[in-house]
């Protein structure tokens, strides 16, 4: 069979499982969040801008509050924070 030079690399490739990226998570963005928790905060993420106060932060995610319905985030989603 003849190889063309370009599709050297490409043919393993069709064969491989779909992966999921996973953004690594900033210790320092926990660290900004932790201390705004009690406090209403601005966040853009990659899906768009929420805001809602700060209840509780975990590793991977932020939980925020917005007229008494809470969202989870996931801190590898976050572009960036805004304090209001």
């Amino acid at each position: 069979m003849h190889h063309m030079p370009h599709m050297e690399h490409k043919p393993h490739m069709h064969h491989m499982p779909q992966t999921i990226v996973v953004n690594p998570v900033d210790p320092c963005v926990v660290e900004a969040l932790m201390s705004q928790i009690g406090k209403v905060v601005i966040l853009e993420t990659t899906r768009g801008r929420i805001d809602g106060c700060v209840v509780a932060v975990k590793p991977d995610h932020v939980v925020l509050e917005q007229r008494h319905k809470k969202f989870l985030v996931r801190i590898a989603e976050i572009v960036w924070i805004m304090p209001e």
